[in-house]
């Protein structure tokens, strides 16, 4: 089944008074990259879930937040103090060296500073660090199996899209193969009026030169060679889609070959109808890569 790497899954909960919440996003990459924001209170959470997200996916950009919050009317997070002065302390220190410089930095908002590391610090004890854990990656990986099943959703919609295009981009083959067999006598009656033109009259059409010249003409505009490997691709293309596990990447270096060829054709087309038709191949090309970039 195919993936899009586009995704959104949360799951939140309750252990022992702490109101938590998971939550999973995702888009596009190159490869697996995983941005975690945990809080660095509960041991041995991070491998956890660093772990259980390598196992389950393969591309794409993914942010993996947990949020956890008391559930008295204290709240879960208090102010360290003595980090709260080393950050202060830090700051003018950068702030004085800037203004040696000539630097005029802009002022950090309480919330930036409240946001950084450290800043404020759970009110959990250690002892409720083992369940509290053990609950939220039963709950990871619920959310981590909706996540993936809405990877599945977007990528067979995705796959529609694509499967529409690839009959597009079939179907312009089609008319490039017609269209080739009309350019041929396009170029025997062009070729014919040149030669008409800066011949005498009087000598008439030398047809042995006229066939000559066809035949060198349609060895350099030959893109017998390029529709080939266009179809070639089309059925590389489907049986991609139609294979199991991630194949984005084999996808994208399709779609570099789709264009390489789609450019040779222009190049060689020798007529407006050919070239129309290169021209129309080529934005189909490049708005189906644009999807492919979303397959995981």
């Amino acid at each position: 089944m195919r993936q899009s790497m586009t995704g959104f899954a949360s799951r939140s909960g309750e252990t022992a008074g702490l109101r938590w919440g998971w939550e999973l996003r995702g888009v596009n990459g190159k490869g697996l990259e995983l941005r975690l924001r945990l809080p660095d209170w509960i041991e041995g959470l991070e491998p956890l879930v660093r772990s259980a997200a390598q196992k389950a996916l393969t591309r794409g950009n993914v942010q993996i937040s947990l949020r956890v919050q008391g559930g008295g009317e204290d709240g879960a997070a208090e102010l360290d103090e003595a980090v709260l002065t080393r950050i202060l302390s830090a700051m003018a220190r950068i702030e004085g060296a800037a203004a040696g410089q000539g630097l005029v930095l802009s002022p950090s908002t309480s919330a930036q500073i409240v946001a950084l590391r450290g800043v404020l610090s759970s009110n959990a004890t250690p002892a409720d660090v083992g369940p509290l854990r053990d609950d939220l990656m039963v709950a990871f990986g619920e959310a981590l199996a909706e996540f993936g099943e809405m990877r599945r959703h977007e990528g067979a919609a995705l796959a529609e899209i694509l499967t529409s295009q690839l009959d597009e981009i079939e179907a312009l083959v089609a008319q490039a193969a017609v269209a080739v067999e009309a350019r041929k006598d396009e170029q025997s009656e062009r070729l014919r009026t040149q030669i008409a033109r800066v011949m005498d009259p009087a000598h008439g059409m030398d047809e042995a030169r006229l066939t000559q010249e066809l035949a060198l003409i349609a060895v350099k505009s030959d893109v017998t060679e390029e529709l080939d490997r266009l179809t070639a691709h089309i059925g590389a293309a489907r049986e991609l889609l139609a294979a199991e596990g991630a194949v984005g990447r084999r996808l994208d270096f399709l779609m570099q070959e789709f264009n390489r060829e789609a450019n040779t054709l222009c190049s060689k087309s020798g007529s407006a109808a050919l070239t129309q038709i290169g021209l129309t191949l080529k934005t189909v090309i490049d708005q189906m890569r644009e999807q492919v970039q979303n397959v995981e």
